[in-house]
């Protein structure tokens, strides 16, 4: 019988890459709880209608991407693309807005049928945050800053920032006539995507990615030259901000997002580490979405990192440096020894944050110092008949390769403290 394999697009991760990723999402949550942001978890899947009306049905996302089903009750579904409309939901249902301006975080899965490729699968993860009920530009450069602490905390040198403005429904209007003054005489020469988009929504053409729209995107009119006086405004106040917070930022007029709902500010982290430069972070401001939901007229703002994708920068950076050792390897040589080192092992992991590994198979000392170096242990715990003889415990130095001997007292929660002390 073959063996099942993991779905294209998706992928397992388990020890000891599994580590990596619990380090970023407790990063990502210790800097989230910072600014007074709170968790909220959504289902992986929702009505069809939710992300068509969010994120645009002109989007790459609705048009291609979204794993859509009908279920038992003939209900069409789909697996969430994204996770800011179905926060939008949520916050709808329960009524949360009741209590004034809401500040949450995500971390989970979206799904997306899209051609794999490298830090990006069928399966994704994301951390984003949404900041809802507050209009003014102190918001978005409070997102902005979440995203920077992150990229700083792990050493992305090189992110930079790039900011833009894709107006409002007063000034975009204007902005969308000007697009399909250019595009027109052209759109024999666009893109199938661009040509099929051009009357429709004529600003997701400046998203393709198509060769053939390359020279047409690049002198297309800038929306920054077309922002009604209020969006200009809240413009210049955000570059303040980031000033004021001292986060270094470009202005670049050719970012506009894939996803219909954002207005305002849109902004990308981008990097060179992967080789081309790529984005790390992107979000901006959506203060249409919660109406277009059904809900009151209701600001927001917010962004979505991709895990998979910063990893892979973090990994990047790394390069071929190894992780610190962490933690004590327990050996025990001998039936008698392992029934006295379960109990101290026991309190051990009692006593210490750090990780206490054993396996209590009866092999050979080299086999047991080969599962140390696996799992990357710091120290090794050895007991053996002559130890029990001589009531005593050898701690090994693994990089040291150095041999201590500490007393084996009765009581393993004494030994235990004695070895927390030893390991320091």
């Amino acid at each position: 019988m073959n063996p099942i394999s993991a779905p294209r697009g998706t992928r397992d991760i388990f020890p000891p890459e599994s580590a990596n990723w619990n380090r970023l999402e407790a990063d990502a949550r210790d800097i989230a709880h910072r600014f007074g942001y709170g968790e909220i978890r959504t289902p992986i899947f929702e009505a069809t209608e939710l992300f068509a009306r969010g994120v645009g049905e002109t989007t790459d996302i609705v048009e291609k991407e979204m794993y859509t089903f009908q279920d038992k009750g003939e209900r069409w579904m789909t697996l969430r693309p994204e996770l800011t409309a179905g926060t939008v939901r949520a916050l709808l249902e329960h009524k949360l807005l009741a209590h004034g301006p809401q500040r949450l975080y995500y971390i989970g899965p979206f799904f997306r049928y899209e051609r794999p490729q490298a830090g990006r699968y069928r399966q994704a993860h994301q951390f984003g945050v949404e900041c809802f009920g507050v209009g003014g530009a102190e918001a978005d450069a409070e997102v902005i800053q979440i995203a920077a602490m992150l990229i700083r905390r792990y050493g992305i040198g090189d992110a930079e920032l790039n900011v833009n403005s894709v107006g409002d429904a007063v000034c975009r209007p204007v902005y969308r006539q000007a697009l399909l003054d250019h595009f027109r005489p052209h759109a024999a020469q666009l893109s199938a995507d661009s040509q099929r988009r051009l009357e429709r929504n004529p600003l997701r053409i400046l998203d393709s990615k198509d060769s053939k729209d390359a020279q047409f995107v690049e002198s297309a009119p800038k929306m920054i030259d077309h922002l009604c006086d209020e969006c200009r405004a809240h413009f210049e106040a955000l570059k303040r901000y980031l000033d004021a917070l001292g986060i270094a930022y470009v202005v670049n007029p050719r970012i506009v997002r894939g996803l219909d709902y954002y207005t305002r500010t849109v902004f990308e982290f981008v990097s060179s580490v992967l080789g081309a430069q790529s984005t790390v972070c992107g979000g901006g401001r959506y203060d249409g979405l919660v109406a277009e939901l059904g809900g009151p007229p209701t600001p927001g703002v917010g962004f979505g990192l991709g895990l998979e994708r910063f990893l892979m920068v973090v990994d990047k950076l790394a390069g071929d440096h190894a992780p610190p050792r962490r933690g004590i390897q327990a050996i025990a040589l001998g039936e008698r020894a392992r029934d006295r080192l379960i109990a101290i092992v026991g309190a051990l992991r009692e006593k210490t944050a750090e990780p206490t590994f054993a396996d209590w198979q009866a092999r050979k000392v080299t086999a047991h110092f080969k599962t140390a170096d696996r799992n990357n242990a710091r120290w090794a715990l050895i007991l053996g008949d002559e130890e029990l003889a001589k009531d005593e415990i050898v701690l090994r130095d693994l990089l040291a390769r150095s041999d201590r001997r500490l007393p084996l007292v009765p009581d393993a929660a004494e030994v235990a403290r004695l070895l927390v002390e030893a390991t320091g």
